[in-house]
């Protein structure tokens, strides 16, 4: 079947504003982004890249500023910045430079070794689209689409995340996966196939019977039989245990549910969604500032790592659920954390080779990526500003 190739992405705009103490500063804000991205605009060349693979900066380690090569899932992240800031400023000199880094993992669009298309493709070419309206732009979508779904197993009735890993999961499916379904779903919107959505859809079903803990906490991996898609292993990779609540794993879950609910107004992944957030704010140990742990039940709370990229996960994720649902006051908490990140967490200008944020975690079990900036920590906290700002001027909160 053929769905309306006009799925409406418009979102109730008469909401009523919460009240809030939490002052968002966003002129304030938007400058820090800009001086802290200039800076890192001039330590990209700095960086040994003597075989021009390396095409986007995604944190630093031990002082050194750390660039990837297209492959890298991280390498859409830093090209969707970028496109954020020339959507907040319309500073032309912005959306240049988008369309330099975006033009870097263009031809990622074939690659189909990795789940990770949405995170690559859709930050950086679909921010470009949906602001410029490029068709080549249009046509890397759909052609990233098309590769993505070359992994999905109809049997497992989902996308295959990992292709390493091979001695200890046979078809590892990550919690992380649930956002490279807007990818999917977008294709069906700009090409009226819903052979792409439909994918989508089994992929977050088969996502929400399996991935969830009774109290809607998430395992990182799900390990699956490729031949029966029986679930044979359930682990958290990246968290403290298999039994423990990775934050950033929590992020993804909220913001991955919430995007299928814009997408499908199926009124269960909405459900998810706020009960994901529910497990998240009444967690023992969620602090005050609303900036979580790397993981909820890392053993020496309060003396561990804060994970700055999952709280800018789970508040853009907010502010768009604010938009669906009542059951709590998600925009207030959305606009704390964002006060936190952004008065807290945030990098001093002139320092971190120009990231925005300070103090994420990338993989605390390997020792890597610990209490520095990440690429994604910065996207998804602008996202998040851009989001507030529509929310405010009463606009669709997604475009």
């Amino acid at each position: 079947m053929i769905i309306n190739n006009k799925i409406t992405l418009t979102l109730l705009t008469g909401v009523v504003l919460t009240s809030c103490s939490t002052s968002i500063q966003t002129q304030k804000i938007v400058k820090q982004a800009q001086f802290q991205t200039d800076l890192l605009l001039q330590e990209i060349p700095k960086v040994d890249n003597k075989k021009g693979v390396l095409v986007s900066p995604r944190t630093v380690e031990h002082g050194q500023l750390v660039l990837v090569p297209s492959k890298d899932w991280t390498s859409g992240f830093f090209p969707g910045n970028l496109w954020y800031l020339y959507e907040l400023t319309k500073d032309e000199k912005r959306k240049a430079e988008a369309e330099k880094f975006t033009a870097k993992i263009e031809k990622e669009k074939y690659n189909g070794n990795t789940h990770d298309m949405g995170f690559k493709i859709y930050c950086s070419f679909g921010n470009g689209y949906r602001l410029t309206g490029r068709q080549d732009y249009k046509e890397v979508i759909i052609q990233s689409a098309k590769t993505l779904i070359t992994r999905f197993n109809p049997k497992v009735g989902a996308i295959r995340s990992w292709d390493h890993n091979s001695d200890k999961w046979d078809f590892p499916v990550i919690i992380d996966n649930m956002l490279n379904l807007e990818l999917l779903f977008e294709a069906t919107r700009l090409t009226g196939d819903s052979t792409y959505y439909n994918i989508a859809v089994t992929h977050a079903n088969t996502t929400m019977k399996n991935h969830f803990r009774p109290d809607y906490s998430t395992w990182h991996v799900i390990g699956y039989n490729p031949k029966t898609g029986a679930v044979e292993k359930r682990n958290t990779h990246q968290g403290y245990s298999d039994d423990s609540a990775w934050a950033r794993g929590q992020g993804w879950a909220i913001y991955g549910y919430t995007m299928c609910y814009r997408y499908t107004k199926n009124p269960a992944y909405l459900a998810q969604a706020e009960n994901v957030a529910k497990f998240i704010f009444n967690n023992k140990n969620m602090p005050k500032d609303l900036i979580p742990y790397w993981d909820f039940d890392a053993p020496k709370i309060p003396n561990e790592p804060r994970d700055v990229s999952a709280a800018a996960v789970i508040s853009s994720a907010l502010y768009e659920l604010s938009t669906y649902s009542k059951k709590e006051d998600y925009l207030k908490k959305a606009r704390e954390m964002t006060h936190a990140m952004a008065t807290k967490y945030k990098s001093a200008e002139g320092t971190n080779k120009g990231f925005i944020l300070d103090h994420s975690t990338g993989h605390w079990p390997k020792n890597s990526e610990i209490d520095v900036p990440i690429n994604y920590a910065d996207y998804y906290y602008l996202e998040g500003i851009v989001r507030n700002n529509r929310i405010k001027k009463h606009e669709s909160v997604v475009q």
